[in-house]
């Protein structure tokens, strides 16, 4: 069994396939899938997905990359949503927010002040209601890590982290456990790898980002959660482990970085 804790299978790129990727993904053993928000318009379309399909959930938050589009009264309407949600058995956690100092439009002053509030705004929305965080980090690790030293919140995920060893296990120190997709299967990938490799694998949780980060084996086509037994597979090889090992350890992990996936079991 696996877990698939970051996929936005609501994308574009699934039109009119969502429903059979979700069966087919379940079909090769992965028993859930994690689907972030990423902006106020897609708050209902992620629930509802999450609710059509057994092995599906959601999280909900602002991603940084919508940022510029977003309205501050979002946040207001994220409080009230994730309010509403919490008897929910199907919402597992505030996300996808973060910061973003890659793309160019997302790097002058007024736009790295902008993420950075809406970012620790959001950070206090799940510290308010002790919920895990899946966290976008790009560039950024360093001034993700001040915030939560400043806004503490009950763990979560930093998603297709690609840090310094360093900064990993500052973020495992906090509480976070590290996720690790396709971009792990490239040979040429070697920081990456190294940190799949030599980080502690209680630390370690597996994703998909589809449609995006697709692995070398299906690049530069969409990425699918149907991909991430075969991610999983790649894990295993990498530490010496056994892919049944792989699989119960990071589905646990999981389990840990987001409790709410446990009422779903």
């Amino acid at each position: 069994m696996w877990i698939d804790t970051h996929c936005h299978l609501d994308a574009a790129e699934f039109s009119g396939e969502t429903d059979a990727t979700a069966v087919a993904a379940q079909c090769l053993g992965v028993s859930m899938i994690v689907i972030p928000a990423i902006a106020r318009d897609n708050f209902s379309i992620v629930s509802d997905l999450a609710h059509r399909h057994a092995n599906c959930t959601y999280a909900l938050g602002i991603h940084p990359i919508f940022v510029p589009q977003a309205q501050e009264s979002d946040l207001s309407v994220l409080r009230e949503t994730v309010a509403a949600a919490m008897d929910d058995p199907r919402f597992v956690a505030i996300g996808e927010i973060g910061l973003d100092f890659f793309v160019p439009m997302l790097t002058t002053p007024e736009m790295r002040e902008r993420q950075e509030f809406f970012y620790s705004e959001q950070l206090k929305i799940a510290r308010d209601f002790g919920l895990p965080v899946l966290l976008h980090v790009r560039k950024s690790q360093d001034g993700i890590l001040k915030y939560l030293r400043r806004i503490h919140v009950a763990g979560g995920i930093a998603h297709a982290f690609n840090g310094s060893f360093q900064q990993a296990q500052m973020f495992v120190e906090l509480g976070f456990k590290l996720g690790f997709g396709g971009a792990m299967t490239f040979t040429r990938a070697l920081q990456i790898r190294r940190l799949a490799t030599e980080l502690p694998v209680e630390s370690i949780v597996l994703e998909t980002d589809a449609p995006d980060i697709s692995p070398a084996w299906l690049h530069p086509q969409r990425n699918s959660p149907e991909q991430l037994p075969r991610i999983g597979e790649v894990l295993a090889e990498l530490r010496g482990m056994s892919i049944e090992d792989v699989a119960s350890i990071t589905t646990a992990n999981a389990r840990v970085a987001m409790p709410r996936l446990n009422v779903l079991s």
